[in-house]
């Protein structure tokens, strides 16, 4: 989509409407989040939310967790009803505020240390690697199918200790299950959801079973960690523990893939950035930090203000729902210079790809070591890559990322060291 002329960027601003978008919108969101930061900041929806795209905005938010609740079980209702989805999401970390979210968190993060993510590091180089050459072999590969989300699943299965022989339904379930966020929600969609999360919780009960008679290390062992809690603390309840494994599944997968697939394709987008990045590999941190700003994975964060208040100079009703669009305020001038310019030297770079504040992501540290892992790795390997057809969107609002990407990878390099 082309720069928006000033009477088309008002135009489509006053237009907006995050439960009717034009498809359009799906390949290239972008032009719509300037129009909406230079015109209606703090967009009033038909619904009567609020949907927020300039960054100090989306900042202050994430900043103030009492006045905007994560708490999801006012909003979730009239959406859900009494379902499998909505027990879901009003029970896992992402959806709640202290003091739940604070007890789930600290069990998560206390298996995410430094230390077990560098330990993580040579089983994922040796996993990369056996992809890339099986993909060498190939010659062509579907990035998405048969190497962006291979990874996260392995990653995320290792973390709960997931037979590898009952890994396969994980993906499709976490799609459903996530696909159910959208901002618009068709029947097969909140009908798949449904089942995706009955089968999840009811694999899951099997799986807690058997970890309950053969508990595996805490301190790398995230599941046995859940159910033995805190030493001396609370212990969470079934329904907490299943669908915060639930989520611990999910909140790895979509947004990792997308990560790997945005930055790959991104790559090829941007073909001086490509040959930097070939020329210097130690630029990979900061091209991962790039990467996740200029293509979020996640571009949308929810709210609840839970007294009268304002935001950007907007009155703000208690109870009023907040749209955080992290896509856009990753795009803002007012905090980067040139925002729509994808520059792996950018610095500083202080996105909000993870979130911020008391609910930033637990996993961006694994997150930042798959990505660096996977795209230094792949670019290096197949320096030449390049799309083999039209790469096919993954038609989501709120996680962007592609569904299929065909590449031809060209004369494969030697391994990376």
């Amino acid at each position: 989509m082309p720069p928006a002329t000033a009477s088309h960027a008002s135009t489509l601003a006053r237009d907006f409407d995050l439960r009717h978008l034009a498809p359009a919108f799906h390949a290239d969101p972008y032009p719509v989040y300037h129009a909406l930061r230079a015109y209606e900041p703090v967009k009033r929806m038909p619904d009567g939310s609020l949907f927020l795209t300039r960054f100090r905005d989306v900042q202050a938010v994430y900043r103030d967790a009492k006045t905007f609740s994560s708490d999801k079980t006012v909003e979730f209702k009239p959406k859900y009803g009494d379902s499998p989805l909505y027990a879901h999401h009003t029970t896992s970390l992402v959806f709640n505020d202290p003091p739940r979210h604070t007890r789930v968190r600290k069990l998560i993060a206390g298996a995410l240390t430094a230390r077990a993510i560098a330990a993580m590091e040579p089983g994922l180089v040796r996993l990369v690697d056996g992809l890339l050459d099986a993909a060498a072999e190939r010659g062509r590969i579907d990035l998405i199918g048969e190497f962006a989300s291979a990874i996260p699943v392995e990653i995320i299965g290792n973390l709960l200790d997931v037979p590898h022989a009952e890994r396969e339904p994980l993906r499709d379930w976490s799609l459903a299950i996530l696909g159910a966020l959208e901002p618009s929600l068709t029947e097969a969609q909140f009908e798949r959801g449904n089942r995706a999360v009955d089968e999840f919780v009811g694999y899951l009960r099997d799986l807690v079973a058997r970890r309950r008679r053969e508990p595996g290390d805490p301190q790398h062992d995230v599941l046995t960690r859940l159910i033995q809690g805190e030493e001396g603390g609370e212990q969470l309840s079934e329904a907490e523990l299943l669908q915060n494994c639930i989520f611990i599944l999910n909140a790895g997968h979509e947004t990792t893939t997308n990560l790997i697939g945005n930055g790959l394709v991104t790559l090829t987008q941007w073909p001086e950035q490509r040959a930097a990045l070939l020329h210097e590999p130690s630029l990979i941190e900061s091209a991962v930090e790039e990467c996740l700003r200029f293509e979020s994975s996640n571009q949308l964060g929810n709210r609840m203000a839970t007294v009268d208040t304002e935001i950007g100079g907007v009155a703000v009703a208690r109870g009023t729902p907040v749209t955080l669009c992290i896509g856009a305020a990753n795009r803002d001038p007012e905090q980067f210079a040139d925002p729509d310019r994808f520059d792996i030297r950018r610095d500083p770079n202080r996105h909000l790809a993870f979130g911020f504040g008391i609910h930033q992501c637990a996993g961006l540290s694994l997150a930042r070591l798959e990505a660096r892992i996977a795209i230094g790795r792949f670019v290096q390997r197949f320096p030449g890559y390049r799309l083999d057809g039209e790469p096919t969107r993954g038609g989501r609002v709120r996680f962007r990322g592609f569904a299929e990407v065909p590449l031809e990878l060209g004369p494969a390099a030697g391994r990376t060291a």
